[in-house]
């Protein structure tokens, strides 16, 4: 499912995988609390974290929040 939803939106998002039993999602992870696999942080232009999800969040809802973030 991620997998789709990752080719429907290549052209407007980049995403990046990061396996938490590596070290830098290790590092990751423990930055950002993940508690679970899968969680989804998106972030704007900034760096800043706008949106944060433990599980999936479902593709229409991963969808709403980067149009929000393209409204801005």
């Amino acid at each position: 499912m991620v997998d789709g939803l990752e080719r429907e939106l290549e052209d407007r998002v980049q995403v990046l995988r990061l396996n938490v039993l590596s070290p830098v999602g290790r590092a990751a992870a423990s930055a950002y609390a993940v508690r679970a696999v899968p969680t989804f942080v998106l972030f704007d232009a900034d760096g800043e974290v706008v949106y944060y999800q433990m599980g999936f969040p479902g593709k229409a809802v991963i969808r709403q929040e980067i149009d929000k973030l393209e409204r801005k």
